[in-house]
């Protein structure tokens, strides 16, 4: 697997990214192992729900970044879940760490630009 960043192994990775097209462009992208998991803290639910994440396989971290500074051009909406995705639209400038929550320890962002 290419990895241009020398990432340890266990950051080499599948995300799932789908990009919703209607009076905005709406980017949902997460970390292929939260697909179909529901958490929960307080008042708040992450619903990782496989209708709106799940499309395109994504395996390339550049890949990634690079669909998601596109998404940016077009001032897309991005709705971002898991660790390793969080990571990558940290890197491709999506968000920083201060708008990153978690619930059960699941990091996400919202993001309207």
């Amino acid at each position: 697997i290419h990895n241009p960043f020398n990432l340890p192994c266990s950051l080499i990775f599948m995300f799932y990214i789908k990009i919703i097209t209607s009076r905005r462009v709406v980017v949902g992208m997460c970390d292929a192992e939260l697909i179909g998991k529901k958490f929960y803290e307080e008042n708040l639910q992450l619903d990782v729900k496989e209708s709106f994440y799940k499309s395109e396989k994504i395996y390339s971290e550049k890949e990634a970044i690079e669909i998601l500074q596109n998404m940016k051009k077009e001032d897309a909406t991005f709705n971002l879940v898991g660790e390793k995705t969080i990571k990558i639209a940290i890197k491709a400038e999506i968000i920083t760490e201060n708008e990153v929550g978690t619930i059960q320890e699941i990091p996400y962002a919202l993001v309207l630009l």
